[in-house]
């Protein structure tokens, strides 16, 4: 797919819109679809064809591309009212490159296949900085042949890598997502206590970076949690969306994985006091109420509630 293709985008919010942005800018012949119109409607400066049905998008694409919000919303739009597989042609690709649970991905990879389109799922990590500079971590789980085909489209939005079969993408997803919960959690947690002990979090912080302890949470979301910058590229709703994904599968696999627990039990916790649409650095509001600390807008607090 070195040449120019015709890619039907469903789901332009704040990465997708970055993703179909660069496909277009890269010459591929971009559609996009999304539920709230004027979303997609951004991409139209950027030679993008904005569609007013999903299925109208998907019809006579070479691949179609899907970054919608979760499963059950993937599954109206792909196989339910929105029709996109009913109006793929044979032989075309569907790429899901959502964040859906293992057993979907593998679903949705039947129906596609039963309709002789071919299927892979490709979850993203990186947020809204890395699908803006396109340097998004892409884990792709399907056929090998199909993956080498899809890879020059892929690689104009990240770094694809295949880790095996359909749904093996969204294994790897959720592998990244207990990883990311659990860093986030813990470099709230640390900012916290240094704040409390009387250091400044901020040379904290600074003092970490290049040693065992610095990672691109510490660096990005550590410094959105000392300034309280919450304006999210990844919203804590679906943060926990994903852990309690990894939570149900632990279990069915019969294992025990207490920090992943955890972690669930805190963004859940968060979401219900109101702070799902928040990103999810600012899980440091969390620990500062568990703590009975004033949690102000910047999410900073100089002492006990009250």
């Amino acid at each position: 797919m070195s040449a120019p293709v015709t890619v039907g985008f469903v789901g332009t919010g704040i990465m997708g819109f970055h993703m179909a942005r660069r496909l277009a800018e890269s010459g591929h012949h971009v559609r996009a679809w999304n539920r709230t119109p004027d979303k997609a409607e951004r991409l139209a400066p950027f030679g993008v064809h904005v569609g007013a049905r999903a299925a109208d998008i998907a019809r006579d694409a070479d691949v179609v591309i899907c970054m919608l919000s979760a499963g059950p919303v993937c599954d109206d739009v792909l196989l339910g009212r929105g029709e996109v597989l009913a109006s793929m042609r044979p032989a075309s690709t569907l790429i899901v490159m959502s964040s859906i649970p293992v057993e979907t991905a593998r679903r949705q990879g039947e129906d596609a296949a039963a309709r002789g389109v071919d299927y892979l799922d490709a979850p993203v990590s990186g947020g809204e900085t890395g699908a803006q500079a396109g340097k998004l971590a892409i884990m792709a789980g399907g056929d090998v042949d199909v993956f080498e085909r899809c890879r020059p489209l892929l690689e104009v939005m990240g770094r694809p890598i295949r880790v095996g079969p359909i749904g093996a993408g969204q294994l790897a997803k959720l592998v990244n997502q207990m990883m990311v919960a659990s860093t986030i959690a813990a470099v709230a947690e640390a900012l916290l206590f240094a704040e409390r002990g009387g250091a400044d979090p901020a040379q904290v912080r600074e003092a970490l970076l290049g040693g065992f302890a610095d990672s691109t949470v510490l660096r990005q979301h550590g410094q959105r949690m000392i300034v309280g910058n919450f304006n999210p590229g990844g919203p804590a709703k679906y943060q926990v969306k994903d852990t309690s994904t990894a939570l149900a599968l632990s279990r069915s696999l019969g294992l025990e994985l207490p920090v992943l627990g955890m972690v669930d039990g805190l963004f859940a916790d968060m979401v219900s006091h109101g702070d799902g649409d928040l990103d999810h650095s600012a899980i440091i509001r969390e620990f500062r109420r568990r703590n009975g600390l004033t949690v102000t807008d910047k999410g900073r607090s100089d002492g006990p509630s009250t």
